[in-house]
């Protein structure tokens, strides 16, 4: 297995409601998050941040040329334990890019590494999301409802 490169990014889904999506881990149910995903070598943030929601939720923002915000944010954090085996030996922290998208919550959604997905208003999301830098950002670049 190759190594996780410990840069990645965060990018927040929020619809036309500026309802939030939420989607579940297939190897942790209980932690809820938006798309995530690690750089790959060669990779700008922002083609990481298209890369990884047309891998995880189906959508290619891109080709529909709906405009990803990069908030020229960056994140240190402690990679949890149960996964620093994917990282390179003695990685311990990871540096994460944060973006926000917004798209129309009608586009159908195809799951690749998550159980399930919701889109909550929110308040139901600061509830549910397990990492404090992804809750920042909800709280941070979703827009309150009017």
């Amino acid at each position: 297995m190759a190594y996780k490169k410990p840069e990645s990014v965060l990018v927040v889904l929020y619809d036309q409601h500026h309802k939030v999506l939420l989607l579940q881990r297939n190897d942790d149910p209980e932690f809820w998050q938006s798309v995530t995903g690690a750089m790959e070598d060669g990779e700008l943030p922002i083609e990481t941040a298209y890369r990884e929601v047309a891998e995880e939720t189906g959508i290619d923002a891109k080709q529909l040329s709906i405009e990803m915000f990069n908030h020229n944010r960056q994140n240190q954090y402690e990679i949890r334990s149960r996964w620093l085996h994917r990282y390179p030996p003695g990685t311990r922290f990871n540096t994460e890019h944060v973006f926000s998208l917004q798209v129309d919550s009608t586009l159908p959604l195809v799951l690749t590494e998550h159980l399930q997905y919701e889109w909550v208003d929110k308040a139901q999301a600061l509830a549910r999301l397990w990492s404090p830098s992804n809750k920042e950002a909800v709280s941070m670049f979703v827009p309150n409802v009017p």
